[in-house]
Protein backbone atom coordinates (compact mmCIF):
# COMPACT_ATOMS: atom_id res chain seq x y z
CA UNK A 1 0.00 0.00 0.00
CA UNK A 2 2.84 2.40 0.84
CA UNK A 3 4.56 1.63 -2.45
CA UNK A 4 1.32 2.38 -4.32
CA UNK A 5 1.02 5.73 -2.53
CA UNK A 6 4.64 6.60 -3.38
CA UNK A 7 4.12 5.68 -7.05
CA UNK A 8 0.91 7.74 -7.15
CA UNK A 9 2.72 10.71 -5.58
CA UNK A 10 5.53 10.48 -8.17
CA UNK A 11 3.00 10.37 -11.02
CA UNK A 12 1.21 13.43 -9.62
CA UNK A 13 4.54 15.28 -9.43
CA UNK A 14 5.33 14.33 -13.03
CA UNK A 15 1.95 15.60 -14.20
CA UNK A 16 2.04 18.88 -12.27
CA UNK A 17 5.62 19.61 -13.28
CA UNK A 18 8.83 20.88 -11.80
CA UNK A 19 9.74 24.54 -11.50
CA UNK A 20 13.37 25.60 -11.99
CA UNK A 21 14.38 29.09 -10.82
CA UNK A 22 17.73 30.76 -11.41
CA UNK A 23 18.44 34.16 -9.88
CA UNK A 24 21.74 35.97 -10.28
CA UNK A 25 23.44 39.28 -9.65
CA UNK A 26 26.83 40.19 -11.11
CA UNK A 27 28.45 43.40 -10.01
CA UNK A 28 32.11 43.83 -10.96
CA UNK A 29 33.97 40.65 -10.10
CA UNK A 30 31.34 39.67 -7.51
CA UNK A 31 28.87 37.04 -8.75
CA UNK A 32 26.04 35.70 -6.65
CA UNK A 33 23.39 33.31 -7.83
CA UNK A 34 20.90 30.73 -6.68
CA UNK A 35 19.43 27.75 -8.51
CA UNK A 36 16.26 26.25 -7.02
CA UNK A 37 14.26 23.22 -8.11
CA UNK A 38 10.70 23.17 -6.79
CA UNK A 39 7.87 20.66 -7.01
CA UNK A 40 4.23 21.66 -6.80
CA UNK A 41 5.59 25.19 -7.53
CA UNK A 42 6.25 25.77 -3.81
CA UNK A 43 8.26 22.93 -2.22
CA UNK A 44 12.05 23.20 -2.61
CA UNK A 45 13.76 19.91 -3.32
CA UNK A 46 17.16 21.24 -4.37
CA UNK A 47 19.00 24.55 -3.91
CA UNK A 48 22.54 25.52 -4.86
CA UNK A 49 24.11 28.91 -4.28
CA UNK A 50 26.86 30.36 -6.46
CA UNK A 51 29.77 30.71 -6.05
CA UNK A 52 30.05 27.20 -4.68
CA UNK A 53 33.30 26.85 -2.75
CA UNK A 54 33.05 23.07 -2.25
CA UNK A 55 33.54 22.05 -5.92
CA UNK A 56 37.18 23.15 -6.34
CA UNK A 57 38.45 19.56 -6.11
CA UNK A 58 37.16 18.48 -9.54
CA UNK A 59 40.05 19.70 -11.70
CA UNK A 60 40.87 16.15 -12.90
CA UNK A 61 37.73 15.99 -15.08
CA UNK A 62 39.30 18.38 -17.62
CA UNK A 63 42.20 15.99 -18.08
CA UNK A 64 39.92 13.06 -18.95
CA UNK A 65 38.18 14.67 -21.94
CA UNK A 66 41.34 15.39 -23.93
CA UNK A 67 41.80 11.96 -25.52
CA UNK A 68 38.26 11.47 -26.85
CA UNK A 69 37.66 10.75 -30.52
CA UNK A 70 35.05 13.35 -31.45
CA UNK A 71 35.19 12.44 -35.14
CA UNK A 72 33.91 8.94 -34.33
CA UNK A 73 31.03 10.37 -32.29
CA UNK A 74 30.21 12.83 -35.10
CA UNK A 75 30.11 9.94 -37.60
CA UNK A 76 27.72 8.08 -35.28
CA UNK A 77 25.53 11.20 -34.87
CA UNK A 78 25.15 11.96 -38.61
CA UNK A 79 22.57 9.23 -39.41
CA UNK A 80 20.34 10.23 -36.48
CA UNK A 81 20.66 14.02 -36.76
CA UNK A 82 17.07 14.45 -38.01
CA UNK A 83 15.75 12.27 -35.16
CA UNK A 84 17.73 14.26 -32.59
CA UNK A 85 16.44 17.54 -34.03
CA UNK A 86 12.83 16.31 -33.84
CA UNK A 87 13.45 15.15 -30.27
CA UNK A 88 14.78 18.55 -29.24
CA UNK A 89 11.69 20.22 -30.75
CA UNK A 90 9.38 17.89 -28.79
CA UNK A 91 11.32 18.42 -25.57
CA UNK A 92 11.13 22.21 -25.96
CA UNK A 93 7.34 21.86 -26.03
CA UNK A 94 7.45 20.43 -22.51
CA UNK A 95 8.94 23.66 -21.14
CA UNK A 96 6.83 26.63 -20.11
CA UNK A 97 8.48 29.98 -19.50
CA UNK A 98 7.11 31.51 -16.30
CA UNK A 99 9.43 34.48 -16.16
CA UNK A 100 12.63 35.59 -17.82
CA UNK A 101 13.74 39.02 -16.61
CA UNK A 102 17.36 39.95 -17.33
CA UNK A 103 19.10 43.33 -17.22
CA UNK A 104 22.55 43.98 -18.66
CA UNK A 105 24.84 46.84 -17.69
CA UNK A 106 27.40 47.33 -20.45
CA UNK A 107 30.25 49.76 -20.91
CA UNK A 108 33.56 50.13 -22.69
CA UNK A 109 36.50 52.48 -22.28
CA UNK A 110 35.54 54.48 -25.37
CA UNK A 111 32.20 56.33 -25.27
CA UNK A 112 31.60 55.85 -29.00
CA UNK A 113 32.13 52.09 -28.79
CA UNK A 114 29.80 51.91 -25.79
CA UNK A 115 27.10 53.76 -27.73
CA UNK A 116 27.59 51.63 -30.83
CA UNK A 117 27.39 48.30 -29.02
CA UNK A 118 24.58 49.27 -26.65
CA UNK A 119 22.55 50.20 -29.74
CA UNK A 120 23.04 46.70 -31.09
CA UNK A 121 22.14 45.19 -27.70
CA UNK A 122 18.99 47.33 -27.51
CA UNK A 123 18.05 46.19 -31.01
CA UNK A 124 18.43 42.54 -30.04
CA UNK A 125 16.42 43.09 -26.84
CA UNK A 126 13.69 44.90 -28.78
CA UNK A 127 13.51 42.03 -31.27
CA UNK A 128 13.40 39.31 -28.61
CA UNK A 129 10.98 40.87 -26.09
CA UNK A 130 7.82 40.47 -28.24
CA UNK A 131 8.53 36.77 -28.78
CA UNK A 132 7.04 35.77 -25.42
CA UNK A 133 4.81 37.65 -23.00
CA UNK A 134 6.94 36.66 -19.96
CA UNK A 135 10.24 37.68 -21.54
CA UNK A 136 11.80 40.97 -20.47
CA UNK A 137 15.33 41.78 -21.58
CA UNK A 138 16.84 45.19 -20.98
CA UNK A 139 20.21 46.91 -21.05
CA UNK A 140 21.75 50.15 -19.95
CA UNK A 141 25.01 51.83 -20.93
CA UNK A 142 27.73 52.59 -18.41
CA UNK A 143 30.18 55.26 -19.58
CA UNK A 144 32.57 54.97 -16.61
CA UNK A 145 34.86 52.32 -18.08
CA UNK A 146 34.84 48.73 -19.17
CA UNK A 147 31.85 47.03 -17.50
CA UNK A 148 29.80 43.89 -18.00
CA UNK A 149 27.35 43.45 -15.14
CA UNK A 150 23.79 42.28 -14.84
CA UNK A 151 21.06 40.71 -12.82
CA UNK A 152 18.06 38.57 -13.53
CA UNK A 153 15.36 36.15 -12.47
CA UNK A 154 14.58 33.17 -14.71
CA UNK A 155 11.79 30.69 -14.01
CA UNK A 156 10.92 27.71 -16.20
CA UNK A 157 8.35 24.98 -15.62
CA UNK A 158 9.15 21.49 -16.90
CA UNK A 159 6.56 18.76 -17.40
CA UNK A 160 8.56 15.48 -17.32
CA UNK A 161 5.58 13.24 -18.11
CA UNK A 162 5.38 14.77 -21.60
CA UNK A 163 9.04 13.80 -22.18
CA UNK A 164 8.53 10.07 -21.77
CA UNK A 165 6.92 9.24 -25.13
CA UNK A 166 9.43 11.21 -27.31
CA UNK A 167 12.33 9.75 -25.33
CA UNK A 168 11.08 6.19 -25.82
CA UNK A 169 10.56 6.83 -29.56
CA UNK A 170 14.08 8.22 -29.84
CA UNK A 171 15.75 5.35 -27.97
CA UNK A 172 13.90 2.73 -30.03
CA UNK A 173 15.75 3.85 -33.19
CA UNK A 174 18.82 1.77 -34.01
CA UNK A 175 21.04 4.71 -35.05
CA UNK A 176 20.39 6.48 -31.75
CA UNK A 177 21.22 3.38 -29.75
CA UNK A 178 24.51 3.08 -31.66
CA UNK A 179 25.25 6.74 -30.86
CA UNK A 180 24.52 6.19 -27.15
CA UNK A 181 26.72 3.10 -27.11
CA UNK A 182 29.54 4.97 -28.87
CA UNK A 183 29.36 7.87 -26.39
CA UNK A 184 29.37 5.48 -23.45
CA UNK A 185 32.35 3.59 -24.90
CA UNK A 186 34.32 6.84 -25.23
CA UNK A 187 33.79 7.61 -21.53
Amino acid sequence: MIILIIILFIIILLILGIKVTFEYNKNGSDFKGCLKILVLKKIKIYTINFPDTTSDEKSDSKEKGKNRDYRKMLDLAKPCFRDLLDYVKKILETFKISKIHNHLIFGMDDYADTGKYIGVIWGVCAALNPIHKNLELSAEPRFTGSTLDGYGVNEVEIYPLKMIVPTIRLVLKKEVRLLIKGVLDER
